[in-house]
């Protein structure tokens, strides 16, 4: 490819990247912006933030859920991060890069990086990380974000080389994302790194119990400059209203994924100040599609119409936006016109195809996370689909348990959501609904080939405007097919103590505490 092109093509995906509506977990790209770590304040540089649901693991590679990524994020870091300022995909871990085709990224690393067990951050670490977490023998539950990667090459010790298969249109966004966190070789081969995790980022590992908190201390040899919290502690508090108590007593300063009816009982708290941001994620009401009468159209399409998600989004208290379209409105690839497809609230309908099928003759399982966003969408849905004559008992897991039950399809109906954090339908589509990630991240085990060709046309693309179309085509598809009904797009939100200063959440709903003080 010729210079101008390669050129012309890295502007393209900044562009891309810019306009599509997220940003990075780091709150900044300053490589300064880190201070000596200590205050005039007399408040202790700590922090507790608290969370329903127990993290899952502490590798990037093993994990693949927004639990476990709120504190992998502390610990790793990837070569790209979004600006949330710019919005726009900047280097990180790297210091720059280039395309000299559309097939080979050359990425220079910064230098004098070290990971907290003092091994050196250089490109064999990368070129391990991502070999580790393109080797199905690993079986890395989000493999398919490298999916495209057909060799990781070392060419000197800060300069990685990475050859696709195919034009990747999707890559910077790709290497951005949390499970692109490098980690240290040495570490991963002495030890576990989903209990003991060793990354580069501002907080390192001190200790974790399971089911009740995890410690972190600041890494004071970080590169861009010690962070200026001592402490942080991400504890498990299991019921959201003895979250909210403790938050107002200051027992805890941090609880982000705000029940929306708590949501007034926050604002209402004279220490707490709320955060409410749109976003990137989207919830929505996944069928098991190996299992009759899901596989059949017409109970998707009867569950569509029983759905009053008008009625359920009012209840968000504006904390959600009713939609559609699977690609929302701050995600790459979002056309507004999608969201006229589908299948609307009419429970006249509804009952109609009940009738006609005899699907109120039998008992259906609807699983559920033991969070209360989904518990609310459950309860909701039960009573809704009961007035059209579907009827569904439901059960619940803890968060962990729940996602490989979810996964080795244990359900007829669940809830389930995606933050986006890439920011880009290609990366939404690709790991949910395409068939190549049926039993790992495609939780529904949709299989459609023409929605597949599609998608798979949409990541092999780096013209932006034919990556556009082909998301929009794919997204129409799996609308009208319906293998799973969006329930909302999401609202973004955090409530914080007013001593605690600097915390910012993008709207993937990540957030770093590297810039975040205490006063």
């Amino acid at each position: 490819m010729k210079k101008w092109l390669a050129s012309m093509l890295v502007l393209l995906l900044l562009a891309a990247a810019g306009c599509s509506g997220s940003s990075s977990s780091s709150s900044s790209s300053n490589e300064n912006g880190g201070d000596s770590g200590s205050s005039d304040s007399n408040v202790p540089q700590e922090i507790t933030y608290s969370s329903t649901s127990d993290i899952v693991g502490l590798s990037p590679i093993m994990t693949n859920d927004s639990v476990s990524s709120a504190a992998i994020e502390q610990i790793y870091e990837t070569l790209f991060t979004r600006n949330p300022d710019t919005m726009e995909i900047e280097p990180q871990l790297a210091e720059s890069y280039e395309a000299p085709d559309n097939t080979t990224w050359v990425i220079k690393l910064k230098e004098g990086v070290t990971f907290h067990d003092g091994t050196p951050f250089n490109a064999e670490a990368v070129k391990y990380t991502f070999d580790k977490f393109r080797d199905p023998a690993t079986a890395a539950p989000r493999a398919s974000l490298l999916e495209p990667v057909d060799s990781v090459n070392v060419i000197d010790e800060h300069t990685v080389e990475i050859k696709t298969k195919y034009p990747y249109g999707a890559m910077l966004a790709a290497l951005s994302h949390t499970n692109s966190a490098i980690v240290s070789p040495e570490a991963d081969q002495a030890q576990d790194l989903m209990k003991e995790p060793v990354g580069t980022g501002p907080f390192k590992f001190v200790s974790w119990t399971q089911g009740a908190e995890l410690v972190l201390e600041k890494n004071a040899d970080y590169w861009k400059g010690e962070p200026k919290l001592e402490k942080v502690v991400f504890k498990v508090v299991p019921e959201v209203n003895t979250a909210i108590s403790m938050l107002q007593t200051g027992e805890v300063q941090f609880i982000d994924a705000i029940p929306s009816e708590q949501l007034g009982r926050i604002e209402s708290l004279n220490n707490a100040e709320v955060i409410k941001n749109a976003g990137t994620p989207v919830y929505y009401l996944g069928f098991n599609m190996t299992k009759e009468p899901m596989n059949n159209l017409e109970f998707r399409q009867a569950v569509g119409y029983a759905l009053d998600r008008e009625a359920f989004v009012a209840k968000l208290n504006g904390l959600g936006v009713k939609g559609n379209s699977v690609i929302g409105p701050k995600v790459f690839g979002y056309e507004e016109s999608a969201d006229s497809l589908g299948y609307d609230y009419d429970v006249n309908k509804a009952k109609e195809l009940v009738e006609k099928n005899g699907f109120g003759d039998i008992e259906l399982k609807m699983l559920v996370a033991n969070r209360d966003q989904y518990m609310m969408m459950a309860e909701i849905a039960q009573s809704q689909l009961k007035e059209a004559g579907i009827n569904v008992q439901i059960e619940t897991m803890e968060w962990g348990t729940f996602l490989d039950a979810a996964r080795d399809g244990q359900y007829d109906i669940t809830f389930l959501g995606w933050s986006n954090s890439t920011a880009d339908g290609s990366e939404l589509l690709y790991p949910n609904f395409h068939s190549d990630n049926i039993g790992a991240s495609n939780r529904t085990a949709y299989n459609n080939p023409e929605f597949n060709k599609l998608v798979e046309e949409s990541r092999t693309n780096v013209d932006q405007e034919v990556r556009k179309q082909k998301l929009n085509e794919a997204n129409e598809l799996i609308i009208q097919d319906a293998p799973i009904i969006v329930m909302n797009h999401g609202v973004v939100t955090a409530a914080y103590d007013k001593s605690v200063k600097g915390l910012l959440i993008d709207p993937t709903g990540q957030w770093s505490l590297y810039n975040v003080s205490r006063e």
